[in-house]
């Protein structure tokens, strides 16, 4: 049940938009139990989602993608 701290980022990162199981939660938990650095991780990982919802920011639509790579292109 041990995890690297590599695989307990990526929990941790997967938790915060609710993608990850039940058993990865519970495997980062115990990660969190003894691992200092990634539980300064995860708090960080927190407030910066936090803030991000605060701020009302959002992903950008796939059209928008498109037309910033379009209009990269075009400047390239």
């Amino acid at each position: 049940m041990k995890i690297s701290c590599k695989e307990a980022s990526g929990i941790c990162d997967k938790s915060q938009y609710q993608e990850a199981s039940w058993w990865e939660i519970l495997k980062l938990r115990v990660h969190l139990i003894y691992c200092k650095t990634c539980q300064a991780y995860s708090k960080k990982n927190s407030e910066l989602t936090s803030l991000c919802d605060r701020a009302g920011l959002t992903m950008l639509s796939e059209e928008d993608k498109e037309k910033m790579k379009r209009d990269l292109d075009k400047k390239l």
